[in-house]
């Protein structure tokens, strides 16, 4: 009985220990410099394909900012578990938002092949650099300034349309700092196979490449079924998504379409970087190609 006795008042003791703990904790009483909210275009997406994702602040009538702060972004899953992350700097440096002022800008997003169906989350933050500063916003918290906007359902890589990587390309290769980010140099000429939608629809090529191998920028040529669909130049290193429209009359009457992309300028690393053993020849670098029915 003592023992019973002993146990309920260690029971009681480590409640108030907790209790007090929680109440010790002291609440976000800073106030809201912004309201976040984000949207996507589609709120059921498969693994593996694109998302417009809108990005919207009010920013409060009282607030100034100062800095130039870095916009957190977190995709998690039912167990708030996280499965990936689009960390950018907003088009318009945050020093620059001006009170009452609504910033609104798109970012197209890539879903990773996580290993993952079902409801997931997505909280947005804003944060100093180098730092563990982070400002105050209005929303459902969700711990450390960090605010749930959104909610989305995964669905299966099946309910895509499979692009076939043919001839012409390098093999995959991952970043050495995260695996979900992958990617295929082509070389001078590639080609992808896809079975025929039969509808219009949209093809995204998000890829970049080093344009300081060359005294002039290259210009990429995407060929469907020998038919010129669109043409650019690679001006920049930075990531570049093309988005393409195809009518179903280009894609023809065959059950499977072949989708050639070719480079008038190559490189090999080897030639051009000290040190290099790198004796492939490059074109630009692919990280996703994607068809999108209309």
């Amino acid at each position: 009985m003592a023992g019973a006795h002993m146990t309920v008042r260690l029971c009681i003791v480590t409640a108030l220990v907790l209790a007090s703990a929680a109440c010790g904790k002291k609440a976000d009483t800073a106030p809201p410099m912004a309201t976040p909210s984000v949207t996507a275009n589609h709120t059921r997406i498969p693994l593996g394909s694109p998302v417009e994702v809108t990005y919207k602040f009010q920013v409060a009538q009282a607030a100034a900012f100062t800095k130039d702060y870095r916009v957190l972004v977190h995709f998690l899953d039912a167990d708030e578990e996280l499965m990936w992350t689009d960390e950018h700097n907003p088009p318009v440096p945050t020093s620059q938002w001006k009170p009452g002022q609504t910033v609104e800008y798109k970012r197209t997003v890539f879903v990773p092949l996580y290993p993952y169906v079902g409801e997931a989350s997505v909280t947005l933050g804003l944060y100093a650099p180098g730092t563990n500063e982070r400002v105050p916003l209005a929303g459902e918290a969700a711990g450390q300034r960090e605010y749930r906007v959104a909610r989305i359902r995964l669905q299966p890589q099946t309910e895509n349309v499979f692009l076939a990587f043919l001839d012409g390309w390098h093999g995959p290769e991952t970043a050495a700092d995260n695996q979900t980010v992958e990617w295929q140099w082509m070389k001078k000429d590639a080609t992808l196979r896809f079975r025929n939608p039969k509808r219009d629809a949209l093809f995204y090529l998000h890829y970049d490449g080093q344009p300081s191998m060359f005294d002039t920028p290259q210009t990429v040529t995407v060929y469907l079924r020998d038919e010129v669909v669109d043409t650019f130049q690679v001006t920049t290193p930075d990531e570049g998504i093309r988005r393409i429209s195809l009518k179903a009359a280009q894609f023809g009457a065959d059950d499977m379409v072949v989708l050639r992309l070719s480079v008038d300028k190559t490189f090999v690393p080897a030639l051009v970087k000290p040190g290099s053993k790198d004796i492939r020849e490059l074109g630009v670098r692919v990280f996703h190609a994607f068809i999108e029915p209309q």
